[in-house]
């Protein structure tokens, strides 16, 4: 019996309830030589993974902060060290090594010694620019646009008008929520930028222009339930990935226009789904070495595409079902899970096992 793909209820109050417009406190960084804490396990709730170019592994808590590990020793920090906040939504690092935390209400720069706090620049939302080396951040979910940090200041960005802005306040006049607000960021393999939007499907920016994509059956779930733009990915034949398993999309270079006009080919479903669960929807998706692609859904588990099959995998933690959030590929190609109640798994080469510090 295969589950529903996503309790879309829950996991919108979560994310919506959540407002990345609060004045950021100005966290004073600390030279401390005890920074952090030595620990030995996780939070539950690991949002997100990174591997650093010192081959420390990060992963971020829902509201417990970040922890580190160097293969020896797990160390949390949160803002009693610093971190602009505890709740972790992202993490990255720049070409000189220097690791960014993104929180819902900013992003804390990490030197490998202190935590520093960006300031925003929050009086130019139009100063667009894709350079080889900016850092994009989502800071909440509830914003008008992205962040784009050049090394210097940390910019606030605003999405332009999506030709589907009238449709979504006239089928919600009371919406709650910013439908421009970012669930995603993917930077494409010719350094174009996509960002997937809570409810107005995908917009991506060359440099020069924006344009946009949506679909319904990309934003809403068989059975009824909003979806948003969660999951980007570019393959390595060139096809792109949006949310779902029904379509892949060849990306025309027209940009004539404010709209995309993908060419759809054909997906791949489940052998045996039934039509509600015979495309999964995923909230994370990565490509193995092989050109696999592995996609993370909520509550059924992580489904791998090779060749012209679905193989899945359920992850269990005993007898209970692991509600999964994302998935990462480490710098040696080594696939890892984030969940909402299990920690962390990694995958062994035949199954995801719980992933135990010594």
């Amino acid at each position: 019996m295969i589950h529903s793909v996503l309790p879309i209820l829950a996991i919108s109050v979560l994310l919506y309830s959540c407002n990345g417009q609060q004045n950021i406190p100005q966290t004073p960084t600390t030279n401390s030589p005890q920074l952090g804490t030595i620990v030995n396990k996780l939070d539950p709730t690991i949002w997100n993974i990174f591997q650093d170019q010192q081959s420390n592994y990060w992963f971020g808590s829902k509201n417990k902060g970040v922890y580190r590990y160097d293969g020896k020793e797990l160390v949390q920090f949160t803002t009693e060290d610093g971190l602009v906040d505890n709740d972790i939504r992202g993490i990255q690092e720049d070409k000189a090594g220097n690791v960014f935390i993104e929180t819902l209400v900013g992003v804390s720069k990490f030197d490998g010694q202190v935590f520093q706090t960006l300031p925003i620049k929050k009086d130019a939302p139009n100063q667009w620019e894709l350079n080889p080396d900016d850092l994009w951040f989502r800071i909440g979910f509830d914003n008008n646009g992205p962040y784009r940090y050049d090394g210097t200041h940390l910019h606030s960005l605003k999405l332009p008008i999506s030709p589907q802005e009238n449709a979504f306040y006239f089928n919600r006049p009371m919406a709650s929520f910013s439908p421009y607000g970012i669930y995603s960021i993917y930077k494409d393999h010719t350094g174009k930028m996509w960002f997937g939007t809570t409810a107005i499907g995908v917009c991506r920016y060359d440099g020069k222009a924006f344009q946009w994509h949506y679909e319904k059956q990309l934003q809403t779930t068989p059975n009824g339930g909003d979806f948003g733009t969660r999951a980007i990915l570019q393959d390595k034949d060139g096809f792109f990935w949006f949310n779902n398993t029904r379509y892949r999309y060849e990306i025309l270079t027209n940009t004539s226009s404010n709209l995309l006009h993908p060419i759809q080919h054909e997906g791949i479903g489940v052998a045996d789904g039934n039509d509600e669960v015979a495309y999964p929807f995923f909230l994370s998706i990565a490509e193995d070495k092989e050109g696999d692609l592995w996609m993370v859904t909520y509550d059924n588990g992580v489904w791998r595409k090779t060749d012209d099959k679905l193989v899945h995998y359920p992850i269990k933690d005993g007898n209970t079902d692991v509600m999964l959030f994302t998935i990462y590929k480490d710098r040696d190609g080594v696939l890892w899970l984030g969940t909402h109640n299990a920690g962390i798994y990694k995958y062994n080469g035949k199954n995801f096992e719980k992933f135990e510090f010594q």
